[in-house]
């Protein structure tokens, strides 16, 4: 198991990805494929903990659910792109733990977005039942 898997602090965590998504970038060979790759998934994977910090200065559960539906999307996006990466680099083992990563953080943040829906909207019909 992966030494930034012991975070269950999702901005340490996050964080650490960001670590990983960099250090992966600096493994991969230099040549045309990998050059558009990395400027890609380096990008995507690198602003999922700033949007992470942004979403827990939220303004409302609204805007809680709105910016980590934003650092899903970024995990998606950087999961494409990691595929992509892992394709073309047969033999990079730091790409499987990546991508694992990638995996397990894409399903934390879903798992939380439908919490929080779910609760929204658990309140949203409360409040119409008692007026």
């Amino acid at each position: 198991m992966s030494e930034y898997k012991k975070f269950f602090d999702l901005e340490k965590r996050t964080l650490e990805y960001s670590k990983r998504i960099v250090l992966l970038s600096k493994s991969l060979s230099k040549t045309i494929e990998n050059d558009v790759f990395r400027k890609q998934f380096v990008r995507s994977g690198t602003s999922i903990g700033a949007n992470y910090c942004e979403a827990n200065e939220k303004f409302s559960e609204k805007d809680f659910i709105h910016r980590m539906k934003i650092c899903r999307k970024e995990l998606k996006e950087t999961h494409y792109w990691l595929l992509l990466v892992a394709q073309n680099n047969f033999g990079n083992e730091y790409i499987n733990e990546v991508l694992a990563e990638t995996i397990e953080l894409k399903n934390i943040f879903c798992k939380i977005i439908n919490i929080k829906e779910g609760s929204l909207r658990s309140s949203s019909q409360e409040m119409l039942v008692d007026d």
